[in-house]
């Protein structure tokens, strides 16, 4: 019966210590816990979405980048606003914060991520291209260069006169009379 009295020795006493029924109601601040449903969760994840939407689309730099940030930890949902204010009809500045928060996704969505820069490439709308193409060489993935009808033109086109070497300077436009 050796292991017995280990046993009775290792148990430690309780009995001088207050146990939660022995506490006199009203003596400690009790803390009302109630839990929220489901539906009281939905609701609450539905207005941070809304509110993240409109910091996305604020004059405020850090406050659109901050939302982008945070819709980025919202995998599903945070993805699907991100995409649609990088394809919407969005100003140049929410589409970059719409980048920076694909750029930052992690985990299963970044693939995704991925995903929806590169189809931002093949966008009509060239501030979108441009924002992806960008985004998309920031996180080192390999972005095809711009075909020739793409680019802009130079800028200070210069109008030069073409010297044709049968016909006189001084008398362009004019026909000669024949003697």
């Amino acid at each position: 019966m050796p292991a017995a009295a280990d046993e009775a020795e290792s148990q430690i006493n309780f009995s001088n210590s207050y146990l939660p029924a022995d506490i006199l109601p009203g003596v400690f601040m009790e803390s009302e816990k109630r839990k929220s449903s489901g539906r009281e969760k939905d609701e609450a994840a539905v207005k941070l979405l809304e509110k993240l939407q409109e910091q996305l689309q604020s004059s405020d730099a850090s406050s659109r980048r901050r939302a982008a940030f945070n819709l980025s930890w919202l995998q599903e949902d945070g993805l699907e606003i991100l995409r649609d204010a990088l394809f919407g009809d969005s100003p140049i500045t929410t589409k970059n914060a719409a980048s920076y928060g694909l750029r930052k996704m992690r985990g299963r969505m970044k693939k995704m991520a991925v995903g929806i820069l590169k189809e931002g490439l093949k966008q009509r709308d060239g501030p979108t291209r441009e924002v992806c193409r960008s985004a998309l060489e920031l996180l080192g993935e390999q972005v095809p260069r711009k075909s020739a009808s793409q680019r802009q033109p130079a800028k200070g086109l210069r109008i030069r006169e073409i010297v044709r070497k049968g016909r006189p300077r001084g008398q362009v436009g004019m026909r000669r009379a024949r003697g």
